[in-house]
């Protein structure tokens, strides 16, 4: 019984190694890129659950839009997420930096809302 979860360790902790690790692509977009597509992508999808026709009707379709601004293909995007994805401490630095520009994106319009909102009421 010992040698038997003895035997259940050792291969728990081997089974736990790198070797499902993807490696690095030859192309990797940088972090800071990374956090700037993923920003457009969040923003995007967000527009897209709000009023997907609007998009559409403008010619705009989220993924190539993406894809054709930062110069990169479908491919390349999900080879350097995974990349970064596996190693998680340098995607929620990435995620973070995304998280940080949503909100600074959030306070800014929720601004130019109240002054808009202002402006109206006293051309009334």
């Amino acid at each position: 019984m010992r040698h038997a979860i003895l035997l259940v360790l050792i291969v728990l902790v081997l089974g736990c190694g790198d070797s499902n690790r993807p490696s690095k692509p030859d192309n990797l977009i940088p972090q800071e890129k990374m956090s700037d597509i993923l920003y457009d992508v969040f923003l995007l999808n967000a527009a897209k659950g709000i009023n997907r026709t609007v998009l559409e009707n403008n010619g705009i379709l989220p993924e190539s839009y993406v894809f054709e601004k930062y110069n990169i293909d479908s491919l390349q995007f999900a080879k350097s997420n995974d990349y970064y994805s596996y190693d998680t401490k340098t995607y929620e630095e990435i995620m973070e930096r995304v998280k940080l520009r949503l909100e600074a994106s959030k306070i800014i319009n929720d601004s130019l809302e109240i002054v808009e909102k202002k402006l109206k009421d006293s051309l009334d």
